[in-house]
């Protein structure tokens, strides 16, 4: 209840909310103040099919572009019920009978989210997959092509070009049982095949060592001061001439900084948080050793601390 002023009374009384008519009515002389009003309160109502169920959405999913219903028709739900079980499994198989053009490409796109919430990727990554597997899907060419590797592939892609890339091993990690050589293949199928359809070289985006760094750092454990002396080697070994892959250099950059913490880290866990062999990570020490004293920030090592490190 709260005090309105109510014309008859001639004073400032307090009215009773009548909620299902919509009407403010004075409790001291029952004379309705406000008729039919909007209530523009929140709805809570559950529109749900199972009566356990306390989920108050009432809406369905957002429309998609790339579907040709845009993601807004109608499925039959299960049975419930006696009567519910004979009129909705009939209307269950007639709709199955109908055909669905859209059928492959909403199983894809569930498979490509699904790939993306394991990996931890935003929804802007997932939409960018959708878009490439839709112009690949269009230009018929990927029948008889393994479809999970072809998924995969339209992930690591969409990173790329989002600017958050993942190594192909974290990938295959994902990708229900496709090889690494088989999502290298279909990566460069579809680059190809869009290239080709673009009539342009497909942007791809450019690979460096500290887009990977801070995650291999969180997965290792390592504290604050050590991450941010790696990140500033990393950024320093851009400047340097040495040919290895972004990937090897982030991990030979921790080997390195790790030995000149309390907290040193065994080359193999290095190998397993980073995906590169430890052979890999051994010959990049070696190209970036001559160069520590570049590398290593003064504020995290000083010169006479870098003879700690280990010969390669």
């Amino acid at each position: 209840m709260s005090d309105i002023f109510c014309p008859d009374c001639k004073k400032h009384t307090e009215v009773a909310f009548d909620h299902s008519a919509g009407d403010t009515v004075c409790t001291e002389c029952g004379l309705v103040l406000e008729a039919h009003s909007v209530d523009e309160t929140s709805e809570w109502r559950t529109f749900a099919n199972e009566s356990n169920d306390n989920d108050p959405v009432r809406v369905g999913g957002p429309s998609n572009p790339l579907l040709t219903d845009g993601g807004l028709s109608t499925v039959i739900a299960k049975p419930n019920g006696a009567h519910g079980d004979f009129l909705s499994s009939s209307l269950g198989r007639w709709q199955n009978r109908g055909s669905n053009p859209d059928r492959s490409l909403i199983l894809a796109f569930r498979t490509i989210a699904n790939m993306a919430d394991r990996l931890g990727l935003v929804a802007t990554i997932k939409d960018r997959a959708n878009e490439i597997y839709k112009k690949v899907e269009d230009l018929k060419s990927i029948r008889g092509r393994n479809q999970d590797a072809i998924l995969a592939a339209c992930l690591y892609i969409a990173c790329r070009q989002e600017d958050r890339p993942r190594t192909v091993k974290e990938i295959c990690s994902v990708a229900n049982g496709a090889t690494k050589k088989e999502i290298g293949r279909a990566k460069e199928f579809i680059v190809k095949q869009l290239e080709v359809e673009m009539g342009q070289s497909m942007e791809m985006g450019t690979i460096h060592a500290g887009d990977f760094l801070r995650r291999f750092c969180s997965t290792l454990g390592m504290n604050n001061t050590a991450v941010k002396a790696a990140q500033e080697a990393v950024q320093r070994s851009e400047e340097l001439d040495i040919r290895r892959s972004p990937i090897s250099i982030a991990a030979a950059v921790i080997y390195m900084i790790t030995q000149l913490s309390e907290d040193k880290k065994p080359l193999k866990d290095i190998s397993l948080a980073t995906g590169v062999a430890e052979g890999t990570i051994r010959n990049s020490y070696k190209d970036l050793y001559p160069y520590a004293a570049r590398l290593i920030p003064n504020s995290y090592a000083k010169e006479e601390d870098l003879k700690n490190l280990c010969t390669p």
